[in-house]
């Protein structure tokens, strides 16, 4: 954009010498005051920037979060905000009880050779022309249409046009008067409202606030000056306008000098028109209160009139505009940088059945890459910060839960034998001594069995809701840019999970009832660790039998109470036995049913990835009642083609404001030159 050369070469030329000699000049040249004009000769340069400005405002570029420089006048209700803006642009504005200004009040004044004004008004994509003797009442009329009839407060913009012979090129804010006490018609929280207005507009640094008060009033009170205070806690961007000076001219001089509030900019004192004085006259009244009052005289003549509050705003809006200028251009190339890269990434719209059928694949083809990445493979690249897609280490922590829990659910201290007594009592047959009849062991393992049995369906319903969760949400992100793709996947996803997870409960139901039903292994850990048990049978029974001791220790930590035992001397080698049996056979029990578990379930996830998503999702979009029109599922849903819309806008925005800013930019460049 441009040259790349500074703006403020050029903006220099209007320096604080040229001002203040023309202050001066207004103050103590007699002839002066016959001078229609409140402009000066450095507008031709400030003119095409403010131009430019004010297309970005009319643009509406500070929707994209790029604040503008702007003059915000704020004050009071009936601090002499619209006189003040009156004498600056000597037309009439609304007056009247009560809050005058109902919406913001974009005041664009343009100073114009032609003698007979231009004044128009827009707002809502209208443009209302206007004269000077109707401005006040079309104001009205617009207002009312925007904030509606009565006393309501809108948020929504107006901009007045004043192009005018001898008006200073300025662009000010003017915000609704501030009010505590609700009139009739107004709502209740009006305070509110019309503060939210003025905070939103006097927050951002790029904002001059032009503070409207009226000298009767102690300024430290003032409610605009508080809120100002909020965000210009300094006064470096806030400059003080004082009306009514001739009304309470005793001790405005120690106000203004002192500067309790902070005024970082300084003050300007003025005096208004008065009932229908021409704006020529008022200004002759002005000059002559200031020069002969008895204490108004005493204040510095550099800081009194309107001549010297437009001099000062329009050097105020050169320096703004200058500092801010650089700065708006980096932030439009950015934003569109990433308003394009944002709309690069959503997908084009499809125009064939071709790409239709392309896209379609590719949604598949990668949703399956993805899920061999999450629950296959274990890669978390694609979710690195998301714990919960990292599937292979949350499978990992539930089947180590799985497994702990299991463990837990049978505790072989308690009733130590107790249980094998009974048991080899009630399955007594005619048999060898001492042998350990199959039916008591398999009777004790039922019971062992089904006391567990709840967990492994417990597990299994865990896993695939957890495996539900990381399905559908890599459907829904590869699919999102197709609204009705996404629900049908969606339902295919759920469907097939739910076919799968019934499909692993059967079979584990079906495991848990071959461990009650049957028993086998052929695992040596099963005889290793029974013979290591075994190995303390004699030692067990001794101490239970005599050395009268309540707890006996088995496999070398296992501390048991061992009860009424000793009445059972001539059972305690065969239920010690079983016992043993049983303990080294739930070992195994327990690890089979972890590790088929694993197994299953890594067979069953593989499956669903590689062969039965992409089945289900197919039969889900074509295989219902003949088909569907599959370029019908892929129209935009509502929030993508919303999204593209907005980009699309915002880019023409910024592309706008860009050549805008080039073309500013160039023009200053040649200047430079």
């Amino acid at each position: 954009m441009g040259s790349g050369k500074k703006p403020s070469a050029t903006l220099q030329g209007f320096d604080e010498r040229e001002a203040n000699a023309k202050e001066e000049v207004h103050a103590d040249d007699p002839v002066f005051h016959d001078r229609l004009p409140i402009v000066s000769s450095s507008n031709d340069r400030i003119r095409p920037l403010l131009d430019a400005v004010d297309r970005l405002r009319q643009l509406n570029v500070m929707k994209e979060g790029i604040q503008l420089p702007t003059i915000v006048v704020v004050g009071d209700q009936s601090s002499g905000k619209s006189s003040v803006l009156e004498s600056l642009a000597c037309i009439n504005l609304p007056r009247g009880d009560g809050i005058c200004t109902g919406v913001p009040l974009i005041v664009r004044l343009k100073h114009h050779p032609s003698l007979v004004p231009e004044i128009f008004l827009q707002f809502k994509d209208q443009t209302v022309s206007t004269d000077e003797a109707h401005v006040a009442d079309a104001i009205k009329r617009a207002t009312d249409e925007i904030a509606g009839n009565g006393k309501g407060i809108s948020n929504t913009e107006l901009t007045l046009v004043v192009k005018k012979n001898g008006v200073p090129d300025l662009t000010l804010v003017d915000l609704p008067g501030i009010t505590r006490v609700p009139v009739h018609g107004q709502p209740e929280n009006i305070y509110e409202q019309i503060a939210n207005i003025i905070m939103k507009y006097i927050s951002p640094d790029e904002s001059v606030i032009l503070n409207v008060l009226s000298a009767n009033v102690d300024f430290s009170t003032c409610e605009s000056i508080m809120m100002s205070q909020k965000v210009d806690k300094n006064g470096e961007r806030t400059l003080a306008v004082v009306t009514k000076v001739d009304k309470t001219p005793e001790g405005l001089l120690e106000k203004v000098t002192r500067n309790d509030v902070n005024i970082g900019l300084g003050y300007v004192c003025v005096r208004n028109r008065i009932g229908n004085e021409s704006y020529e006259d008022a200004r002759k009244e002005e000059a002559a209160l200031f020069a002969t009052h008895q204490l108004l005289s005493k204040i510095e003549k550099s800081t009194v009139g309107i001549q010297v509050l437009a001099n000062k705003l329009v050097r105020i809006q050169a320096n703004i505009i200058a500092k801010c200028l650089p700065d708006i251009v980096r932030k439009i190339n950015e934003k569109l940088k990433a308003s394009i890269s944002e709309l690069n990434r959503i997908p084009r719209r499809l125009l064939s059945v071709a790409e239709v059928m392309a896209a379609f694949m590719g949604i598949i083809g990668s949703s399956k890459e993805s899920l061999r990445k999450l629950l296959v493979r274990g890669e978390t690249d694609e979710y690195p910060d998301e714990k919960n897609m990292h599937c292979a280490a949350r499978l990992v922590e539930m089947l180590n839960q799985f497994s702990t829990e299991l463990h837990n659910c049978s505790d072989h201290t308690k009733n130590f034998m107790m249980n094998e007594i009974e048991v080899l009592k009630e399955t007594k047959g005619i048999e060898l001594p001492n042998f350990v009849p199959q039916t008591a062991f398999r009777t004790i393992m039922q019971r062992q069995v089904e006391g567990m049995s709840k967990l492994p369906i417990e597990f299994v319903e865990k896993v695939w809701t957890y495996i539900e969760e990381v399905v559908i949400s890599v459907l829904n992100h590869h699919s999102e840019s197709y609204h009705q793709i996404q629900l049908s996947t969606r339902r295919a996803g759920h469907n097939l999970v739910a076919k799968m997870k019934e499909q692993s409960i059967n079979w584990v139901t079906e495991i848990v009832q071959m461990e009650k039903e049957t028993d086998y292994t052929c695992n040596p850990e099963y005889m290793k660790e029974w013979n290591k048990l075994m190995a303390q049978q004699h030692t067990v029974n001794d101490n239970i039998t005599r050395s009268g001791s309540s707890k006996v220790v088995i496999d070398g930590s296992r501390e048991v109470v061992v009860g009424d035992l000793r009445r059972y001397k001539h059972v305690l080698l065969q239920a010690f036995d079983l016992k043993m049996r049983l303990i080294a056979y739930w070992e195994i029990v327990l690890m089979r049913l972890v590790d088929n578990m694993a197994l299953h379930l890594q067979l069953s996830i593989r499956n669903l990835v590689n062969k039965e998503m992409e089945k289900e999702i197919v039969n889900e979009l074509l295989g219902t009642g003949g088909g569907v029109a599959i370029e019908k599922l892929f129209v935009e849903s509502p929030t993508v083609a919303s999204k593209r819309e907005k980009l699309n806008t915002s880019i023409n925005l910024l592309r706008e404001s860009q050549e805008v800013m080039a073309n500013i930019m160039d023009e200053i460049a040649t200047e430079g030159d």
